[in-house]
Parts: structure tokens; C-alpha cells; sequence
């Protein structure tokens, strides 16, 4: 998968902010962050009042689920990637996937594997082809959801499908707007070349 990284078409609002903006984009980045406020928060905060309404149902999703956060950052990095949205892969990567224990083969497979690779367990190949088949179908199949119900509670799966919708979304504004790649975050890794056989 490529990024679909653009050229910037909305700008992302620059220090100093006003008070309000401030006191926003403190709530979108985590306690302690020793990054400056990321893109992507300060082009949602060109509309205030949108990002406003928009960082509940985030936050929600990183601190207030039902699942665990291993399988969630599966599910975000493959949408993310699926989507072409290398800008919000990797900083997921790098702020979650990597601390939970994803490997880098794991993490590299996220963006040009398949739920069938040797590297993912049953339950990690389920969450890879959920979001394939999101991406792909904007639906999940029979087969998928009866394996995907053996594993996840009634409420985890709609928190699986609200998860990979929101990222697709983030994904839609990150691409479309041309929201810059973070300087220290993770790259898509370069596809390993097939051997000859």
C-alpha cells in the first residue's frame, strides 16, 4: 500500500494559538505529550466547534473501550493503511503498536500482508480481515462475522466497526486535506521484494 500523502491543502494552525484553540488541542494530546499539539489536531481545530463534537468518540475509543488495545491498533493500523493514511499509521506505530508488542514484521504486515501471514495468531488474522473487508465491502461476510462473534462480545464488535469507520474517516481528512507527515513518526515500510521461485 502507498501513502496518499498530498500536497497541504488546509493548513494546520501554527503557535501561538489563542487561548481556546490552547485549551482544545491540550484536550486531544495526552497528558505529558512532549510532541508539540500533531497535525492532524491542529487542522481539525480550524473548526473549532467540529473538533469540538469530534474528540469525545476518540478519546472514547483509545481510553474508554471494551477491547483490547492490542487488537484495536491492529484494526486502526490496517485501516490506515488500507486507506492509504501513512500519516496516521504511523503514528499509531510508534505511540501504540510498538509499546503493545507488535513486531516489526507484525507491524510492517499490517500495511503489506494478509489476515493470512503465518505472523498473526486466529484472532489477530480475524481483525485483518475485518478491515479488509471494510475497506473492500463496507460489510463483513458470514463466514468473517460468525468467526469474528466466537471471539468478540456483541459490544467489541461494534466497537471493532466504530473504531475501523473512525479511522477510515480520520483517513479521508488526512489524505484530502494533505495533513503532513509527523517528523518522528513511522514510515510505511518499503514492500520486501519477492523471490524468485
Amino acid at each position: 500500500m502507498s501513502s496518499l500523502q498530498a500536497t497541504e491543502r488546509i493548513a494546520p494552525l501554527r503557535a501561538p494559538f489563542q487561548a481556546n484553540i490552547q485549551a482544545l488541542l491540550a484536550k486531544w494530546m495526552p497528558p505529558g505529550a512532549q510532541v508539540q499539539p500533531l497535525g492532524l489536531f491542529r487542522t481539525l481545530a480550524r473548526h473549532e466547534e467540529l473538533a469540538g463534537r469530534m474528540r469525545p468518540l476518540g478519546a472514547g475509543i483509545l481510553a474508554h473501550g471494551q477491547l483490547d488495545a492490542r487488537d484495536r491498533e491492529i484494526v486502526i493500523a490496517r485501516t490506515c493503511a488500507r486507506a492509504g493514511a501513512e500519516y496516521e499509521w504511523g503514528v499509531h506505530v510508534l505511540a501504540y503498536g510498538k509499546p503493545l508488542g507488535l513486531s516489526d514484521a507484525q507491524i510492517a504486515a499490517t500495511v503489506h500482508g494478509s489476515s493470512e501471514d503465518p505472523l498473526w495468531s486466529e484472532r489477530d488474522s480475524l481483525l485483518i480481515a475485518m478491515a479488509d473487508e471494510l475497506h473492500e465491502r463496507c460489510t463483513i461476510s458470514e463466514t468473517l462475522w460468525a468467526g469474528l462473534a466466537e471471539c468478540f462480545s456483541d459490544e467489541q464488535l461494534l466497537e471493532l466497526l466504530i473504531t475501523s469507520g473512525w479511522y477510515r474517516l480520520l483517513s479521508y481528512v488526512i489524505n484530502a486535506a494533505g495533513v503532513q507527515l509527523e517528523p518522528w513518526a513511522a514510515r510505511f515500510p518499503a514492500e520486501a521484494s519477492k523471490e524468485a521461485g
